[in-house]
This record gives C-alpha cells, structure tokens and sequence, in this order.
C-alpha cells in the first residue's frame, strides 16, 4: 500500500473524489482508495514526524510514502507561482549549529549504518519513478520550524544551503521514513515567493491546481 501525506486537508482536495472510504487516525482526517491512503499529517516538523511514525508503527503494510502540498520558492530560482518542485532532499536547516547537525560531530539520525546530519536524501528509485512520470528535474528542498520572513532572509538561506524552495515538513518525514526503512519521496507545488508574506501575492489556488493535475497522472 502506498501512502500519500499532507500536511493539512486543504492541501488534497483533489482526493476527495478519488477515494472510496474516509477514515481518522489519532485524530487525523484519511482517505483511502484502490492501492493508495491519504493521511493528514500537522503542519510543523513535530506533527510530521509524530504522527508518520505512529502510523507506521500501527500499519507495517505501508511500502512506501509519498509527501505532497505546497511550498514557498527562493528568489533567483526561476521557480514561479503554480510549478511543480521533486525533491532530491531534503535540508534540515535549524537543528544544531547554523551550519546544522555535522560541526557539532553527532548525526541526526544513524540507522542501518548510515549517518544522517542535516540532509536527508529522497529514495533514489521511486524519486526517479516520479521524475519520469511528471517530467520533473530532482532538486533541493530547505525544511526549517521558522519560514522566511523577508527576501533578504530568502535569499541568504538560499546561498547557504542551495536550495531551491522551503517547507516546515520535510525533513522531519524524511527521517522518521528512514528511521521505519521506508521509501520516501516529496512533491511540492510553489504557492509563493519565500519571504513574501503578503498574501495577496501567493497563488495557492494555481498550486493546488498543479497539484491536482500531477495526481492525476499519478494515479491514472
């Protein structure tokens, strides 16, 4: 079975009239279709990783998971409002030193012998499956607590970890994905410029839009 998580239901109304059941877990909201459930997950690194790894915990049969829903585009990317962003990693830039995890000399996470400071790599081969079947370029993505509150801070944390784009979940998925021994993957559509907060200029209904029509080839 495949998974696909939110960080919140506005950010998959596309499934609704694709599922075949609705379901709650520890009170998140589901849905379920043919080979596939949906799972609301939190906004927020916590929220993500918590409630990935409590249903993955109760739910072994999972294969693999797949992040979706919207973004924040660094300026100078040539990312624009309604495109679509795979991610390659993920980049876990506010844990540690400004620098991250690795000048403090411990990893983030180490399992299975690897070691996991502040980059979290996407499954290689289900990263390529999504490539090939949305025409997209793997690139990487900043997860950070706190998004940029200004171009100024966009564009330095651009510079400093070469991202192209910035989230809240990210990286925290992908390490409790690890951590299970589960394939991992993220999509992300641009519903606005990083450091741009003023609403009027986001374009959330062209990224939702671009979302749906990924979906679709996606899921056939």
């Amino acid at each position: 079975m495949e998974l696909f998580v939110s960080p919140t239901v506005l950010e998959a109304p596309f499934l609704d009239s694709r599922s075949e059941a609705a379901f709650a877990f520890r009170g998140r909201r589901g849905l379920e279709g043919p080979g596939w459930r949906w799972l609301e997950l939190g906004v927020g690194k916590v929220n993500a990783a918590m409630t990935l790894a409590a249903y993955l915990e109760a739910h072994p049969e999972v294969r693999r998971v797949l992040l979706f829903g919207l973004a924040g585009a660094y300026p100078g990317t040539g990312l624009r409002l309604g495109d679509l962003v795979l991610a390659s990693e993920e980049i876990q830039a506010d844990l540690g030193t400004r620098r991250g995890m690795r000048p403090l000399g411990f990893p983030a996470l180490e399992v299975r012998g690897a070691r996991y400071y502040e980059r979290f790599p996407a499954d290689p081969a289900y990263t390529r499956e999504l490539a090939g079947r949305l025409g997209l370029r793997p690139m990487p993505l900043l997860t950070a607590d706190r998004v940029a509150e200004g171009l100024d801070e966009a564009h330095e944390r651009r510079r400093q970890w070469a991202a192209v784009a910035e989230n809240m979940e990210g990286a925290a998925l992908a390490q409790a994905a690890l951590w299970f021994g589960r394939p991992w993957a993220e999509l992300r559509a641009i519903s606005n410029l990083a450091g741009e907060r003023r609403k009027e200029r986001w374009d959330i209904d062209a990224a939702l839009a671009a979302l749906a029509r990924a979906f679709v080839r996606l899921l056939g």
